[in-house]
């Protein structure tokens, strides 16, 4: 693989507090697999060497008003479950994103998630066209849902698409697992995200065990 920063973007997908912060709303229902992944730790290495590569990157959180008129009057599935728990209210703390990965000045946020797909009811796909992106590094919440949603768009969409499979959380270690080596394989390049970073720094080595290191 041969990435070029300024053409590629990291997509973070709902670092909110409600998902990644003891106190949110579904902080409990992922934090098992944040920790086994170390997730946050994982994301907020990749965005900075990233960032200070020239990559671009960019927020994509999701907000919904105090009635949730954004949906269904009857939602099911998971939206059913962002309902019932409250989650991702405009105003409250839950919804912000969290503050290790808090947009710097040259990031993008992009606005209008309703649902599950970064790409539906958002700009996204045209902001990144019109910065000329080519391939779009995924991380985020949750691993099997947005995140796949998402992965799926941009591989129909025409980006090289790469998911940073210990960058993502779900709800259990088995979900994690299936998503990142069954579906992952389907519409992206999956690889953790020194890999991503080394891919990226083009100074991915051969180590002499046969392993794979960085210079």
């Amino acid at each position: 693989m041969n990435l070029t920063p300024e053409k590629t973007a990291v997509v973070l997908i709902e670092f909110q507090n409600d998902f990644t912060s003891p106190g949110g709303s579904l902080h409990d229902a992922v934090k098992g697999v944040m920790q086994s992944t170390n997730m946050l730790a994982n994301t907020v290495n990749v965005v900075t060497k990233a960032r200070e590569m020239g990559a671009q990157i960019m927020h994509v959180p999701i907000s919904f008003t105090d009635g949730y008129h954004e949906l269904r009057r009857q939602p099911y599935g998971i939206l059913k479950g962002v309902v019932d728990s409250k989650s991702f209210r405009k105003g409250t703390w839950g919804v912000e994103i969290v503050d290790v990965l808090k947009p710097q000045a040259e990031d993008i946020i992009i606005e209008g998630k309703r649902g599950l797909d970064g790409f539906v009811s958002t700009n996204l796909d045209f902001i990144l066209r019109s910065r000329g992106i080519q391939t779009i590094a995924l991380a985020g919440f949750l691993t099997n849902c947005c995140v796949e949603s998402t992965m799926r768009t941009g591989y129909e969409l025409g980006y090289e698409v790469i998911t940073l499979t210990d960058c993502t959380a779900t709800l259990s270690e088995e979900e994690q697992k299936m998503a990142c080596e069954k579906d992952y394989p389907m519409f992206s390049q999956p690889m953790k995200g020194v890999d991503f970073i080394g891919e990226l720094e083009g100074k991915l080595v051969v180590e002499s065990t046969g392993g794979r290191g960085y210079n």
